[in-house]
């Protein structure tokens, strides 16, 4: 045991000041890698108040097939990762409105493009839902992986349950399989997301409408940040 120090006035020798300082050392740098992991996380997965009025930007809208009418005034683009729960929370809660008040009167069309960052299931979704498109099933197996969305690299998106997936939509397995295992999009998967990034997306889901950037997914009301840019372009 260490002898303690019994004179409040004698100043502390080398070894007590570096063990009186290591306690707030230790929580400054503890605090430094907490605040660090949230900002990290941030950037992947955003849940805040839309970020509106950007001016617009040109955005090219990939080689997926549009959801809507091709003509539409209105043009969504979604850089997204199968992943990402507020991409999810984009589908569940926002597109199904989209799609009664604006889609299916051809005001308004949606183009996906993939932005794959959250680990090697988010590049094997992609991939296989654009396996999935070579069979004509784009959003019908887009539709499939965000409702058996489950965690982050947990084995949800596996390639053994992609395959069956495919299955389930009664696409032909053996051309499917072939697809994912020979890689045949991963290159596109990755160039699609250095694209978002570029146009400057920097989490998911990403839109643009008409070229202006809503960021992030509101929870509290999140049909109602898109109304407003998309009722501003109708008018």
């Amino acid at each position: 045991m260490e002898p303690q120090e019994t004179n409040n006035t004698s100043q502390p020798t080398p070894r007590s000041l570096k063990s009186s300082l290591s306690i707030p050392i230790s929580i400054v740098v503890a605090g430094l890698l907490i605040a660090g992991a949230v900002w990290f996380r941030g950037t992947g997965n955003i849940d805040t108040t839309a970020q509106i009025g950007a001016k617009p930007v040109k955005v090219e809208l990939g080689n997926l097939p549009i959801l809507g009418d091709e003509k539409a005034k209105i043009t969504i683009i979604e850089f997204a990762d199968y992943q990402c729960p507020f991409c999810e929370a984009f589908f569940s809660q926002v597109e199904p409105i989209l799609r009664d008040q604006y889609i299916k009167n051809g005001q308004v069309k949606i183009q996906w493009r993939d932005f794959a960052f959250l680990g090697p299931e988010s590049f094997w979704a992609a991939e296989a839902a654009r396996c999935a498109n070579d069979q004509g099933k784009f959003w019908q197996y887009h539709d499939l992986l965000l409702n058996r969305q489950k965690g982050e690299n947990e084995g949800a998106f596996s390639k053994e349950n992609l395959k069956k997936f495919a299955s389930e939509l009664g696409l032909n397995t053996q051309e499917f399989d072939a697809c994912l295992d020979t890689g045949k999009y991963t290159q596109i998967v990755k160039d699609d997301t250095d694209y978002g990034r570029s146009v400057g997306v920097t989490g998911t889901p990403g839109t643009f409408i008409n070229g202006e950037q809503v960021i992030g997914v509101n929870r509290a009301d999140p049909f109602t940040q898109f109304k407003t840019v998309i009722d501003k372009y109708l008018k």
